[in-house]
């Protein structure tokens, strides 16, 4: 029985095809991505830097990877933009520590962004 492949395009003539080239470019950010949180957090707990800044360095570090994303032609993940942008938010509350909770604003963030997303599908 014959391999049909039509998820991905095999090497033509012995170069990767762009498709294949972007793959293997989204697959090492990603890896040098992980590999660079346990850096971080490894560093981060053995010079007990405390759990603000740690959360800042991974919001850091997820941008970070979306950034690389874009500039080598590959699609942001909104998601992950978000988790950046939330760990960086969570770590600078835990740096300066106001008076007011963080997790009953970001409910009320949560659910008007839900609220919204539903609103523009009119």
């Amino acid at each position: 029985m014959a391999d049909q492949n039509t998820d991905e395009q095999l090497p033509v003539g012995g170069k990767e095809s762009k498709p294949a080239a972007k793959n293997e470019w989204a697959n090492r950010l990603d890896t040098i991505g992980w590999a660079l949180f346990f850096i971080w957090v490894g560093i981060a707990f053995l010079l007990d830097f405390g759990f603000g800044i740690g959360l800042v360095g991974i919001g850091v570090i997820t941008l970070g990877v979306q950034i690389a994303r874009t500039r080598h032609g590959l699609k942001t993940e909104t998601f992950w933009i978000i988790i950046g942008i939330l760990f960086i938010l969570g770590g600078l509350w835990q740096l300066f520590e106001p008076d007011i909770p963080i997790i009953p604003i970001l409910l009320i963030v949560a659910g008007l962004i839900v609220l919204l997303s539903v609103m523009r599908k009119k």
